[in-house]
């Protein structure tokens, strides 16, 4: 039985945000990262499932672009960020690595 049940840390996202959030990926301290592009804000939730939003009007990065080399610099990304591009330039990536 197939079920589409969000897991924790995406239920805690839509709890968070206006829209359902796009998934970013997990950065180097093993917190998630999702997107809201209506809010134009980044939902962070760690392993013990703590939650903060950084709304980008009050933080110094102006596009998501902007937050993923950001969360790169400072904490690198074990999985992802999945942002943009396309399913074929995902695998050139993936095949260039």
């Amino acid at each position: 039985m197939v079920t589409t049940q969000a897991n924790p840390q995406e239920r805690i996202a839509r709890d968070r945000l206006t829209q359902r959030p796009h998934f970013l990926g997990v950065d180097g301290g093993n917190a998630a990262h999702y997107w809201d592009s209506y809010e134009y804000a980044v939902v962070v939730i760690d392993e013990d499932l703590n939650a903060e939003k950084f709304d980008f009007d009050e933080t110094p990065c102006q596009t998501l672009r902007d937050w993923c080399e950001h969360t790169r610099q400072k904490r690198g990304w074990d999985v992802g960020p999945h942002v943009g591009g396309s399913l074929v330039g995902d695998l050139v990536r993936g095949v260039e690595a």
